[in-house]
């Protein structure tokens, strides 16, 4: 099967580079992507699977191969919603709506797997088990896709689960891989902070607002230096504070936004714990009132170690030239939506690499000049096929 499956994708190189490109062209924003799920749904269109659209909160739809012979239950996932950037890339594919990119690979994600899930259905016969491709809308923008499609129950006999994500952190042939808590989970704060309205003249009868919203961004640092562990990672970050008035009044209000990352359950808890204690005490301290909106967005993202592991077993012992390096690489600071399937099955998701070739510094995910080594496609669809077959041949 494995060898089977390789010269098909090998076959299929440029297939996946045209798909690429169209979903590239026509981008559509998490939640929005109703064309993109109509592209997936046709590509499907009389293929002997089972489809479900529709899932979860939005677009996210669940193909199901059922192989030939009973065994254990897969999934595959890729992302397809783009962003709100303006695209600076030269790129003669560039996108069509105005704002709008994929500016994170999502493109290629979504092309290498309708191609890879053909194959796997042509092998079908051939896979002791059954496999779930996840074509998951939504990743970019809280509350994501992923928590809802997990939510549907479509996926509840899955034994495992595994993704992939282009990151241009080495040339195309490089695979990264991470065991245990591989992503940053994150959190998001607003807090409303009301005082008394006065004239800069008289701040005894005021309560300055903004005094105690600069405290409150001074001390929500504390959080990091002096209640966190050493080892623990966290950061937060206070990304907006409005607080314009006019020189010579007192602000009665102020609205302050932030982003919180960690890496550990216990440093989320950790975290929510002191920022709430923290807005306590500025009340009782400033004598003020406070709103505190705080939300868990996405959890820390766990690779599961022995399923690791064995991912990276299976790409050293493929042997395949076109995947020229494996190596462990340390733990990623952004948040990814793939944790809530992690959460509930042991996962492995890892990293292609995809760096434009001759560029020595390339421009990272979420820049409007991100773009991609589309050699990566392959690399993407051959190591992801790799694990599937290792995994069946093992189990």
């Amino acid at each position: 099967m494995k060898q089977k499956l390789m010269e098909m994708l090998e076959l299929r190189k440029d297939e996946m580079i045209q798909i690429r490109r169209h979903l590239h062209q026509h981008p559509e924003i998490s939640f929005q992507e109703e064309k993109t799920a109509q592209y997936i749904l046709g590509f499907y269109k009389g293929k002997d699977v089972e489809v479900h659209s529709n899932v979860g909160n939005g677009y996210g739809i669940i193909v199901t191969i059922k192989g030939g012979k009973p065994g254990k239950n897969i999934g595959l996932r890729a992302d397809f919603d783009a962003l709100p950037i303006t695209e600076e890339a030269d790129v003669p594919f560039k996108s069509v709506n105005e704002g709008v990119m994929h500016a994170c690979g999502h493109d290629g994600h979504t092309a290498y797997l309708l191609v890879l899930a053909d194959c796997l259905i042509e092998l079908k016969d051939e896979i002791p088990g059954t496999i779930k491709i996840i074509h998951q809308h939504a990743e970019e923008v809280p509350p994501g896709g992923a928590k809802s499609i997990v939510e549907s129950g479509l996926l509840d006999d899955l034994d495992n689960v595994f993704g992939i994500h282009l990151l241009p952190m080495g040339p195309s042939g490089f695979v990264g891989y991470n065991s245990g808590f591989a992503f940053n989970g994150r959190a998001y704060l607003k807090l409303k902070i009301q005082g008394r309205g006065g004239h800069g003249s008289s701040p005894h009868l005021a309560n300055d607002a903004i005094v105690a919203g600069a405290h409150f961004v001074t001390a929500v640092q504390t959080i990091i230096s002096r209640r966190l562990s050493p080892f623990d990672i966290g950061v937060i970050t206070i990304g907006s504070f409005d607080g314009k008035g006019t020189f010579n009044v007192i602000k009665d209000s102020v609205e302050l936004e932030g982003d919180i990352r960690y890496m550990t359950i216990e440093t989320k808890e950790k975290i929510e714990v002191e920022v709430k204690r923290l807005v306590r005490g500025l009340e009782e301290e400033f004598g003020v009132t406070c709103e505190l909106t705080y939300e868990n967005d996405y959890p820390p993202l766990y690779n599961d170690p022995e399923l690791t592991a064995k991912v990276a077993g299976y790409l050293v012992g493929a042997n395949d030239p076109i995947i020229t390096e494996v190596k462990e690489v340390p733990p990623m600071s952004p948040s990814e939506d793939f944790a809530y399937y992690a959460e509930k099955f042991p996962s492995c998701f890892f990293y292609i690499g995809c760096s434009p070739k001759g560029v020595e510094k390339p421009y990272y995910n979420h820049h409007p000049k991100f773009d991609i080594d589309e050699d990566a496609l392959l690399v993407a669809a051959k190591a992801v096929g790799h694990v599937v077959c290792g995994y069946y041949e093992e189990n």
